[in-house]
């Protein structure tokens, strides 16, 4: 139906999350219509985060350094850690305003249907940090969904004497991503947080 490099296109773009084929097809058609510099830089910018960004080597958040934004600042209360499943889910909590300790990214949840059991996700380096260091409390922030709550479960009795364990509290609905919460819900969550 359409031209080879356009179909090619329109198939690299419904491989995207929550992007299907129609989506894909406006998409490819917006680009058609972009100079071909803008259609250069949109290309670069996908080429130099898949070349610069790494992986924070404290929290596991994303960075262009060694150290994240959050671990490189040095405001920041060292003795909290907010654990969180993916680096899409300290957005909300940072944009609520009232969280200004440490993070740590997991790389997902649990999940044994999946195959995914605690040693695919970075649950060993979130231990090794609460024994190493001066941390108060850990702030589970884990999606109150089935996955999430087992996980947060799970890291809890792995932490049991070695910090003070909490649970995000009211506000956010269960089922759903922290990653699509907004600010005021997310604020409010973290206010009310209990201990596991």
């Amino acid at each position: 139906m359409f031209p080879p490099s356009v179909e090619q296109l329109i198939t690299e773009l419904a491989k995207l999350p929550g992007i299907g084929r129609r989506s894909a097809q406006h998409i490819a058609f917006f680009v058609l219509g972009q100079s071909s510099e803008e259609a250069r830089s949109l290309s670069q910018a996908i080429i130099d985060v898949k070349e610069k960004i790494r992986f924070c080597r404290q929290c596991f958040n994303f960075s262009e350094d060694e150290l994240c934004v959050y671990c490189r600042d040095a405001r920041r209360d060292t003795s909290f850690i907010c654990v969180v499943e993916e680096p899409s889910d300290i957005i909300p909590i940072e944009k609520g305003g009232d969280y200004r300790g440490l993070y740590h990214v997991l790389g997902g949840a649990l999940s044994p249907l999946d195959g995914i059991d605690p040693d695919h996700l970075r649950i060993r380096e979130l231990v090794t940090r609460v024994e190493t260091g001066d941390v108060a409390e850990v702030i589970l922030a884990t999606n109150p969904n089935t996955s999430g709550e087992s996980t947060a479960m799970f890291i809890a009795e792995e932490l049991r004497g070695k910090a003070k364990v909490t649970r995000l509290a009211s506000g956010l609905p269960v089922g759903a991503d922290l990653e699509y919460a907004d600010e005021a819900t997310v604020s409010q969550a973290m206010l009310g947080r209990r201990e596991m």
